[in-house]
């Protein structure tokens, strides 16, 4: 076998992991919606605590992400992946044996961290095996969509599951399987060689100073905004739609399903989209479309929420994905794993507040989730203003034109 075809073999596995690590994790932390509404019956809880059983995880994972980013560039891709992976498998299997809501958090914040660690593996993986920016963002919402499958089959493990009579704890239990599976497939592959640089320590210092890099917090500010709201979607829709009754009961039923459904099928039509427009144009576009399915479902309840919050799905697919490789691109590949982990912590802070305070709002009208989402709706209507000016400005232009001849050799 030839050298180049062992190294389109490599990289084929690689791809085959990474996707597979995406979906494996969505399963669990994209299911919380359906989980939710069994942990305020079983425990008793408020919205705004019964939250915690997602902002848990979303603050390992910031958490992670901002302090541990950095051992993707040190220790390598394959060493960060396993041991991200190996802690995640123990915590997913730790929760068949927790019966209180405090043990849940927990187990939830350790997993948060391990999917830190191996997701910023995982993102600076994908810039070692792309050949541009560009190759990079058609890469990204490849990988992106493969987590928005994971996301479909999630929540509907967990339905299943709890119309048979079992617990929703055996998700975790089946995650952890899948998770071994990969570790041993992640111990087989051979990865890229990963560019170093002698020009400084690789530390926890290095990620912190990229907080003052104006690229890593202009798009760390364009994904808080689009991450609040995305998971308003499928943390609280689920609880908004409860009690939804007219034609459309079927699509209430399932409208969670139908959101990530359609966030798959967009993110696989934005590999393409991508390769015929300026992703300028399609965000800004998007983006207006997700800020209008929002403000008529806020104005006009459930009635067209029902309607509008599933639909935004197709419009929401290409955004995150789009905006992180953007905003890794802008730097060198070996400061990708950082810069990986600074993004993430500021994705995960909007992915935790977010639904925290959206519960608290909703607490304070007699528990009515639709006052939750006026919080969402003035995020997609933010970001919108910005992204106009990201389309008209494009200030990422240069600095991405630059990288795309010193890390890519591409003109």
């Amino acid at each position: 076998m030839s050298a180049a075809t062992n190294r389109n073999a490599s990289q084929l596995l690689i791809m085959s992991l990474t996707f597979l690590m995406f979906l494996m994790f969505a399963m669990t932390t994209d299911a919380v919606g359906v989980i939710i509404p069994e942990l305020v019956k079983e425990f008793k809880l408020s919205h705004s605590q019964a939250s915690g059983f997602h902002y848990a995880t979303m603050g390992g994972i910031a958490l992670s992400g901002l302090c541990l980013g950095f051992l993707t560039d040190k220790m390598g891709r394959k060493n960060t992946i396993i041991l991200g992976l190996s802690l995640f498998a123990l915590t997913s299997f730790l929760f068949y044996f927790g019966n209180e809501f405090s043990i849940f958090l927990g187990l939830l914040f350790v997993s948060g961290i391990a999917i830190g660690i191996f997701k910023t593996g995982a993102l600076a993986l994908i810039s070692d095996i792309s050949n541009s920016t560009k190759d990079h963002t058609r890469t990204m919402n490849l990988v992106e969509a493969f987590f928005a499958v994971g996301a479909m089959i999630g929540p509907a493990l967990v339905t299943l599951l709890l119309k048979a009579g079992h617990s929703w704890k055996w998700l975790y239990v089946l995650a952890g399987i899948l998770c071994v599976i990969l570790m041993l497939i992640a111990m087989m592959v051979k990865y890229p060689s990963t560019q170093k640089s002698d020009e400084a320590p690789i530390t926890i210092g290095g990620t912190l100073s990229m907080l003052k890099d104006p690229m890593a917090l202009y798009f760390s500010l364009l994904i808080m905004l689009y991450v609040g709201a995305e998971v308003a979607i499928f943390v609280w829709m689920p609880t908004l739609l409860a009690n939804y009754q007219g034609e459309a009961i079927l699509i209430a039923a399932y409208a969670t399903s139908i959101f990530f459904g359609l966030r798959a099928i967009g993110r696989f039509i934005g590999v393409w989209l991508l390769t015929v427009f300026s992703w300028t144009l399609v965000i800004l576009i998007c983006t207006l479309m997700i800020f209008a399915c929002f403000l008529g479902a806020s104005i006009l309840g459930s009635q067209v929420a029902v309607w509008l919050l599933p639909f935004s799905g197709i419009f929401m697919s290409i955004i995150y994905p789009t905006l992180n490789s953007k905003g890794i691109s802008c730097f060198p590949k070996r400061q990708h794993g950082a810069v990986s982990g600074v993004i993430l912590f500021f994705t995960c802070v909007s992915a935790a507040v977010v639904p925290f305070f959206m519960g608290l709002i909703s607490d304070r009208f007699n528990q009515d989730s639709r006052f939750g989402f006026f919080l969402a709706t003035g995020l997609t209507a933010i970001l919108f203003v910005l992204v106009i000016y990201n389309h008209l400005k494009n200030p990422s232009s240069a600095r991405l034109h630059q990288l795309d001849q010193s890390e890519y050799g591409k003109n």
